[in-house]
């Protein structure tokens, strides 16, 4: 049997690879995330850009599940999905979201809150144009979050869209499309020494001005 009191209740080290100080900090959160989000690559971290995305169902059920991030600008953050699976049906109840980012190497994570609203459909026309063409297919043959008898009804259907693109390009399924996360709040925590970590907090004021400020760990 697994001993998870050794393994779970004993399981700790501390954080010290890095500090974050209001006077290091860059003023606009979008600069600190692409800061943290290159060294996440520089790091070797495989899928640097993937999230935690955090919605709610109609009867108030959180739910979660990990994403990539495709783009990002101080517009907002970026990421493609089909639309009538349970994230686009919860979006439509309610946009409102929480992005999480985890680095375990570099002890970090940034959290996001925003809200969620749907791109241009060129916009998406163009991010599924450069998607690869196995992809294209999928987002065609998986109704996403809906039963399936079997995997074998899965994979008829990439056999079926397949064939019907065959020799054409695969025009992007009207069901499939992105999301730009509109951010009111950052949070960028460090990890440090004894727990004691840093965490430092980006908020918008009246006036659409970001500020920021420290909460304690």
């Amino acid at each position: 049997m697994y001993d998870y009191k050794t393994n779970i209740e004993n399981s700790r080290y501390d954080y010290n690879r890095h500090i974050l100080l209001e006077e290091n900090a860059e003023r606009n959160p979008f600069d600190q995330f692409a800061l943290w989000l290159k060294e996440a690559e520089n790091e070797g971290i495989k899928d640097y850009n993937a999230f935690n995305l955090a919605t709610v169902s109609e009867d108030g059920t959180p739910n979660s599940r990990i994403l990539l991030l495709r783009k990002f600008d101080r517009h907002g953050l970026v990421f493609f999905t089909n639309y009538t699976s349970a994230k686009g049906t919860q979006l439509e109840h309610s946009n409102k979201v929480c992005m999480n980012f985890y680095w375990n190497t570099l002890e970090r994570q940034v959290r996001v809150y925003g809200l969620a609203q749907k791109i241009s459909e060129q916009e998406s026309d163009e991010y599924f144009s450069t998607r690869p063409r196995e992809s294209q297919i999928a987002a065609w043959a998986s109704i996403q979050s809906t039963e399936m008898r079997s995997r074998e009804e899965l994979e008829a259907n990439v056999t079926k869209y397949s064939n019907e693109f065959a020799d054409k390009s695969v025009p992007r399924p009207p069901h499939w499309g992105g999301y730009c996360v509109v951010p009111h709040y950052f949070e960028f925590w460090q990890g440090r020494p004894s727990r004691l970590h840093d965490r430092l907090i980006y908020k918008v004021n009246e006036d659409f001005e970001w500020f920021i400020y420290r909460v304690a760990p």
